[in-house]
């Protein structure tokens, strides 16, 4: 059997550059899942072949959102119902399985996904339904230390990939549509015990913990209520569902922030920090350095939570230290990642209905005919027809950033949505929205929309359309290749240049996971989760129609040219 090596600090930090493990998120803790390997090419890429396939079992299929990690020829996913599979990567054998024992009154607003693991030492360590972090033995799969995150009665779980920096495992929570209070927590990554928490509503205290003591390390915010009224804080969600990036340039973590609590937003007048918000957040201590907020004042569910990618540029012969960001509310940001002032943003989708566009900070310019309408003296408010649809311009499917053409890869989605406000009043553990909706397609021939985008001017270099929305996460590599799939269940290779699809394998069941690459005795593999599930299907209205007959699925494919 093959015993993987363990992880070290400097192993996360040099994953970009070792091309035989992915032992990141994202190809790298930065997350521009760009591959700087180049045996696959636009020439040879046709003769991609599927070595094998590897069954996740059971009755447990639904949304398959995990990226596959690589670790000296072991890989590790995860699967729906927080499970978790370790496999040789040679041959698709199972080594071992983890199920989570969960309880029966989960509460997970958009599907029972789960988007990967995080390693470090010996360790595989991941998110629960039910709001824990696992830490699991490599080898064994047997658990070395577990740890309740958050209570999951109250609305909370997770569903991300944590992120290991400078031995600590970072997480996020899920939850905003519970009114729950979002928090970024860290652990020492070994040992499981607590290192701090910084709560991303305003007013909330944040804690770090020396020597096993719970030190106050001040209020998120510095006071509450100066942006949220009256008691609304104290259930203001702007949950950090997505996990985070890390560049080690700055030394900063990126977060985004969800929704604000509840979705009426007559209800919570102010800009409601740190809700629909990218953070920069210090790894040592959790303190929030910085924070642009996309969506002040949030009235349509567009969380902020889409990753921050890091990347430079050189412009007038100095480097532009930036990272970008594609928010559900459909502008794209690049920002200044030192200290997050904006520097340009545009829009990435055609339709963009709740905003005229954004001032000289980025600060959007509302039409107040696009917010629904105040509910106070009635049972509904107004309806108005507002694009995108809440489920975004872009939702959590990770987009790719290349080194070698400079493009951003973006999975993005033509829809719009009716959306209307009613009262209502929280109560732990019950929806807190205070809306309804109805998802519709914009276009009749297709949603989903693939987009090479010049961070540096706005320009669409190229796109490829696509029938149903797009929900899987996008590779690129120095290959001059961009991976995707799509919930119709194919694979794709597509010219980074030119957008030509030059390859095309259907894997039985629709992806929204992120495919990966690494090489194994000098050849490339290619490898993505396949089984249909997510949000789409489950709160898409009239687009759900347009994916009911897709079929559920749980597959690892893997792929690779054959040597002859």
């Amino acid at each position: 059997m093959t015993i993987a090596a363990d992880v070290t600090d400097k192993d996360l930090l040099n994953d970009q550059k070792t091309p035989e493990n992915v032992l990141t998120n994202g190809l790298g803790l930065e997350a521009q899942r760009y591959s700087n390997i180049d045996k696959l090419t636009a020439k040879n890429v046709k003769q991609l072949r599927p070595v094998w396939a590897f069954s996740l079992g059971g009755e447990k299929q639904r949304g398959q959102e995990s990226q596959p990690m690589i670790n000296d020829g072991v890989m590790y996913v995860t699967g729906s119902y927080s499970r978790v599979f370790a496999i040789d990567a040679k041959t698709g054998d199972e080594i071992w399985q983890y199920d989570a024992r969960l309880p029966d009154g989960i509460m997970p607003c958009c599907d029972v996904v789960n988007r990967g693991v995080a390693l470090y030492g010996d360790l595989v360590i991941f998110g629960t339904l039910d709001a824990k972090l696992v830490a699991l033995d490599a080898k064994t799969g047997k658990v070395r230390w577990k740890k309740k995150v958050a209570d999951y009665k109250a609305g909370y779980s997770i569903t991300a990939a944590p992120i290991v920096v400078k031995g600590k495992v970072i997480t996020g929570l899920s939850g905003g549509e519970f009114g729950i209070v979002g928090r970024v927590i860290a652990y020492d990554a070994k040992t499981g015990a607590k290192a701090w928490e910084r709560p991303t509503v305003e007013g909330h205290m944040g804690y770090a913990w020396q020597d096993g003591k719970k030190v106050e390390t001040g209020i998120s915010g510095g006071a509450p209520g100066r942006t949220w009224p009256a008691e609304l804080w104290k259930h203001g969600g702007a949950a950090p569902w997505l996990g985070g990036t890390y560049d080690p340039d700055t030394d900063l973590l990126y977060f985004g922030t969800g929704n604000p609590a509840p979705w009426n937003s007559y209800m919570r007048p102010g800009d409601n920090l740190f809700s629909s918000s990218r953070l920069g957040i210090d790894p040592d201590d959790g303190k929030i350095v910085w924070h642009f907020q996309t969506t002040p004042h949030d009235g349509w569910d567009y969380d902020g939570v889409n990753e921050l990618i890091s990347f430079n540029y050189q412009e007038n012969g100095k480097t532009v230290k930036a990272a970008a960001t594609a928010d559900r509310n459909g502008f794209f940001y690049v920002l200044n990642r030192t200290n997050g002032e904006f520097i340009r943003g545009f829009p990435f989708v055609d339709k963009i209905s709740w905003a005229k566009g954004l001032d000289k900070q980025g600060r959007p310019q509302f039409d107040p005919s696009n917010r629904p309408g105040d509910p106070s003296n009635a049972k509904q408010g107004k309806t108005v027809v507002a694009a995108p649809s809440f489920l975004g311009g872009k939702n959590w499917m990770p987009m790719a950033y290349s080194q070698k053409t400079g493009l951003f890869y973006v999975p993005s989605n033509e829809w719009q949505m009716d959306i209307w406000n009613e009262p209502t009043a929280y109560k732990k553990g019950a929806a807190y929205l205070g809306a309804g909706f109805t998802i519709k397609a914009i276009n009749e021939d297709y949603i989903g929309v693939l987009r090479a985008i010049d961070p540096k001017t706005g320009k669409v270099v190229w796109d490829y359309k696509n029938y149903a929305p797009l929900w899987g996460g996008v590779l690129t590599t120095a290959g001059g290749l961009v991976f995707a799939g799509n919930p119709e269940g194919y694979l794709m290779a597509f010219d980074d240049k030119t957008g030509e699809v030059l390859y095309k394998f259907n894997t039985g069941s629709g992806i929204v996971g992120s495919p990966v690459t690494w090489t194994m005795d000098g050849e490339q593999y290619v490898s993505v989760l396949s089984g249909w599930g997510g949000a789409v299907p489950l709160w898409g209205g009239d687009v759900a129609k347009r994916v009911k007959h897709f079929n559920q699925g749980g597959m690892v494919w893997t792929f690779k040219l054959p040597k002859s």
